[in-house]
């Protein structure tokens, strides 16, 4: 038996040695080992992003041209992974089942949430206008997308009725909500949409970092901002990514002992368990309404919620270490970004390239005028400090968020991420709503309605903020 499996892995490996395909062509045969998915297909594709995760934070602590564009290990491994995968020159023996690890990775994301959150404490005025800010520009983004979309791009193009929204849900969502939008949308009939949700993606997140940068320079000369001088005085781990060891902090507090279980292993079976009971949750959804499923990242966020608030009336809550779990998710963000910008179908995109580059420019500069026009109207102190986060936020990740304001505010005197996390807890059912409803309503005539709720919300939001004289006069 162990021959006969020696045997056809050596016939795999050679007819996988003998293709070679050309960038952006599909034209792998069915019998290929990347076609043949099993537990040591799974091993190999971890292996190799690993490698190129390695590869990508050797670059970034060598190379300076990319540490002038401060662009994080994962993206980079991602590009290696895209060029060099089965997507690409296939040179890289990935399987074609990468696509799919992003939408199983997010429902560990999003299912860990709950444990990280922190509880809201008062209502002043700076968590309510970060509130508004944040929340109105989440939802004018999406209102934006689905009416350029529906209203004049599927007008010129026989595009998807859900084509505008891949634009929001990359910018603002990163590629954790592009995989959700993708996979969900898939489930729907409608494939070619991951593809153009991790595109635009990727494509907000190198626009995060290498304008963010210019904008740190613009600030820096405007004197916009309030704790950082001069951009050339940034401190080398910044650019490098690698911490001193002065400056190196625990990852998380050890709340079991390893006799039992290691405290590392017991943090992540609740975030595993959590993921599971998601995905249970939506198969018992689907069994019992036939032809409506819902996403398994929004089950595994309620089942999150129940969990937490089960463990909080028992003392196993404090055997979770936030900080611990916080890693865990970042660690699975990181795979996240890498496997979905390798899965990246060049040739779909290249097929809708034309719209989609209206579509991301557009939104791009309408993301920038609400962003720093509103930061000024909104935010008395640290307006520019809060801007730049909200940036890196809106068109990246929260992390590239939090990256471009670590240059700006490298102590935190801003108080931005404080004012993000509680007003953060408000804002989560909205965005997992937007995410679990678009594409139903997209798929079935809706979109319109979809996009015009989202417009009268995110200016009601800014009502309130006009009713409450939060605006800086």
């Amino acid at each position: 038996m162990v021959g006969l499996f020696y045997c056809r892995y050596i016939n795999n490996t050679s007819q996988f040695s003998n293709k070679f395909l050309i960038f952006g062509k599909q034209s792998l045969k069915k019998d290929t080992f990347m076609d043949h998915f099993t537990p040591w297909t799974l091993f190999v594709d971890i292996g190799i992003i690993s490698s190129l995760l390695l590869i990508g934070k050797l670059m970034r602590a060598k190379l300076k041209w990319v540490q002038k564009l401060f662009i994080p290990p994962s993206l980079l491994a991602g590009f290696i992974g895209l060029a060099f995968g089965p997507y690409g020159f296939n040179l890289l023996p990935l399987s074609t089942q990468t696509g799919t690890y992003a939408g199983i990775l997010i429902a560990f994301i999003f299912g860990a949430l709950p444990l990280t959150s922190q509880k809201a404490q008062g209502g002043n005025k700076e968590i309510g206008t970060m509130w508004v800010y944040s929340q109105a520009g989440m939802l004018l983004q999406w209102a934006f997308g689905g009416l350029l979309g529906l209203l004049l791009l599927n007008q010129i193009w026989p595009l998807s009725p859900g084509f505008g929204i891949t634009m929001p849900s990359g910018f603002c969502g990163g590629h954790g909500t592009a995989a959700a939008i993708g996979q969900a949308f898939g489930q729907l009939g409608h494939d070619e949409i991951l593809t153009l949700s991790m595109t635009s993606a990727t494509f907000g997140i190198v626009a995060s970092v290498i304008l963010g940068l210019i904008f740190v320079k613009w600030g820096t000369q405007k004197r916009y901002t309030t704790f950082l001088a001069d951009y050339n005085d940034l401190p080398s781990e910044l650019r490098t990514g690698l911490l001193p060891k002065n400056k190196r902090e625990s990852m998380g507090e050890s709340t079991c002992s390893s006799i039992s279980i290691d405290s590392l292993t017991f943090n992540l079976t609740i975030v595993c368990a959590i993921a599971l009971c998601g995905y249970g949750i939506s198969k018992v959804a689907a069994h019992l309404m036939p032809g409506f499923e819902l996403p398994v990242f929004s089950c595994a966020f309620v089942a999150g919620i129940l969990i937490k608030k089960a463990l909080d009336h028992t003392r196993a809550s404090e055997s979770i270490c936030p900080q611990t779990v916080n890693h865990i998710s970042g660690a699975m963000t990181d795979f996240l970004v890498a496997f979905g910008i390798a899965s990246i179908k060049i040739s779909v995109v290249i097929e809708y390239i034309v719209p989609l580059a209206i579509l991301l420019l557009t939104g791009l500069a309408v993301t920038f005028i609400y962003v720093f026009v509103m930061a000024r109207k909104l935010m008395k102190e640290c307006w520019f400090e809060k801007a730049l986060f909200t940036w890196g936020w809106f068109t990246g990740t929260m992390a590239m968020g939090i990256a471009l304001l670590r240059v700006v505010d490298p102590r935190m005197k801003s108080r931005c991420l404080d004012n993000y996390a509680l007003a953060y807890l408000f804002i989560a059912p909205v965005e997992i709503s937007l995410i679990t409803f678009a594409p139903v309503a997209f798929v079935n005539g809706y979109g319109l309605i979809f996009a015009g709720i989202c417009l009268v919300a995110g200016l009601g939001v800014l009502a309130v903020a006009h009713f409450k004289k939060w605006f800086v006069r």
